[in-house]
């Protein structure tokens, strides 16, 4: 297989190339940072190829597409790209906030602009987003970051509907607190952390299944998914005991 990872520096995303790379697909990986890229390649074994690109520059993102799939058909794309920093809306910053839009978003939005045609016109290929946990609903310190998982969440459903009759696959992947420089911010205990070679291999064993959604670790997220369904008199004051916030 032909895989493209997006934001593939750090985090989940380099734990996923790597693992995939040992599978044996040829990787395609993309970030701003092009030194560690560079370490990827070099560990890659031939297998493992990079393609910098800042996710937000909607041209430069289409030139590394046109690239990498001159080499190759592209069999799966991730997205994992993103920005995270905690905000309170009594703090809010309105350049942070549309950071986080222009990375976690509108730069998906950019890789799909560039890799759907190609997909479409062969009948084969699959999507895969990177959203959160936190787009389920609101969360205390997540007033930037949450909304444009959210956002990833429900652009992945469209693309389901639209895309799943025309042979194409698309999956949301919704993680829980993975151990990565975005979560090292945080100043609170994170429940149920994994690193992010656990998250990659939860990830790509979903993948195999076929499965839409994908959400780990399971005994975190089932609980996530419990609180997305409580009507809002009963959500709000769970969030806050449990939060203190």
């Amino acid at each position: 297989m032909h895989v493209w990872v997006v934001g593939a520096s750090s985090g989940i995303g380099e734990a996923t190339a790597r693992a995939l790379a040992r599978q044996g697909a040829v990787v395609s990986v993309s970030a701003r940072s092009e030194a560690a890229l560079q370490a990827l390649v070099n560990e890659g074994q031939g297998r493992i190829q990079s393609f910098p690109l800042d996710v937000t520059d909607a041209a430069a993102v289409r030139e590394a597409a046109q690239s990498l799939q001159r080499r190759g058909p592209l069999d799966l794309m991730v997205y994992c790209a993103g920005h995270y920093r905690a905000m309170r809306a009594d703090a809010m910053d309105l350049i942070d906030m549309e950071r986080h839009l222009d990375i976690n978003y509108r730069g998906a939005l950019n890789v799909l602009d560039a890799v759907l045609p190609a997909m479409l016109a062969r009948g084969s290929g699959h999507i895969s987003l990177i959203s959160s946990v936190a787009g389920f609903r609101g969360l205390p310190k997540s007033l930037a970051y949450g909304p444009t998982k959210a956002a990833l969440t429900n652009l992945a459903e469209n693309l389901y509907i639209d895309l799943q009759p025309r042979g194409l696959g698309v999956s949301v992947v919704h993680p829980g607190f993975v151990q990565t420089p975005l979560t090292a911010q945080n100043d609170f205990q994170m429940p149920a952390l994994i690193t992010p070679d656990q998250a990659a291999a939860a990830m790509i064993e979903d993948w195999a299944r076929g499965r839409f959604d994908i959400h780990y670790p399971k005994r975190f997220t089932r609980w996530m998914k419990l609180l997305r369904v409580l009507p809002y008199r009963l959500y709000f004051p769970v969030v806050r005991r449990f939060t203190g916030l």
